[in-house]
């Protein structure tokens, strides 16, 4: 019998399964692996917002990721939201003594509409300490300007901040494009990789407010395709269409900010 691919998130848990970990495990799932969690907090909300929290301790999350290393075999993995510089140090020091493969960061510092999701000190630490440890972070389009450091205002800006990003140690950068304005057409993401060779990637832009767990998806669809053996190109272009079908059929759930469809049947395999 073959060994079932094997791969882990490292985020916070949305009560709602919009996002977080439980977005991560849909992905997983819906990509053909086995999935596993370690919480990092968890966070009482629903499709209205997110009402309360809670952040794990560091001797619990230690514990998660000890466990999960004296059993499985994970192949590839990521991180999401991860929420103080106690939480971040400990998932940095963790993950170099448990090495669980390929690591996808996604840096859950900013949200798609531009609301900071860090304090400044943890906003560093995750830099200092995760940054270097990653094999390709995910940023989205507001957190891509405040770690460049750069507007954004085109093309050529965007190409510049993807080689600023990766002096700060992660091997390849996915800077995801902007979608918050409904007068785009496209969403186009610029992909950096550790050999110098960088393309760019687009889907149609669709007018929703089901998008909860957007990045979440793109990057566990990445863990995923990656585990299973693909190359970084490809696995990043089949989350991209992944994630797009995700979002262009609707699942009707929530009354206002709605998640992500990963029931989706779709011919990418």
């Amino acid at each position: 019998m073959n060994e079932f691919t094997q791969v882990l998130t490292i985020a916070g848990s949305d009560s709602d399964g919009s996002a977080g970990a439980q977005a991560d495990l849909k992905t997983f799932m819906a990509r053909g692996v086995y999935g596993m969690s370690v919480l990092t907090a968890a966070v009482a909300g629903n499709s209205y917002g997110i009402h309360d929290a809670t952040v794990m301790t560091p001797k619990f999350i230690d514990s998660q990721i000890k466990d999960i290393k004296d059993d499985f075999k994970v192949s590839a993995f990521k991180t999401g939201m991860l929420s103080d510089s106690a939480t971040i140090n400990t998932v940095a020091d963790a993950i170099k003594d448990h090495p669980f493969g390929f690591f996808v960061l996604d840096p859950v510092i900013i949200t798609k509409h531009g609301a900071m999701l860090l304090e400044e000190d943890a906003y560093q630490t995750l830099i200092d300490k995760l940054f270097p440890l990653a094999d390709i972070i995910t940023p989205n389009f507001y957190e891509a300007k405040k770690l460049s450091g750069s507007d954004l205002h085109d093309r050529e800006e965007i190409v510049r901040a993807a080689h600023k990003l990766q002096e700060l140690g992660p091997k390849n950068i996915m800077i995801k494009g902007e979608h918050s304005d409904d007068s785009i057409s496209e969403v186009e993401d610029f992909v950096l990789l550790e050999d110098g060779q960088s393309f760019w990637i687009s889907e149609p832009y669709v007018k929703t407010d089901h998008i909860n767990g957007t990045g979440d998806t793109l990057s566990s669809a990445i863990v995923a395709e990656v585990a299973k053996g693909n190359d970084l190109e490809s696995a990043i272009r089949t989350a991209k269409t992944f994630t797009y079908n995700a979002i262009k059929n609707v699942i009707d759930v929530g009354h206002k900010y709605g998640p992500i469809n990963h029931f989706i049947k779709d011919d990418i395999q």
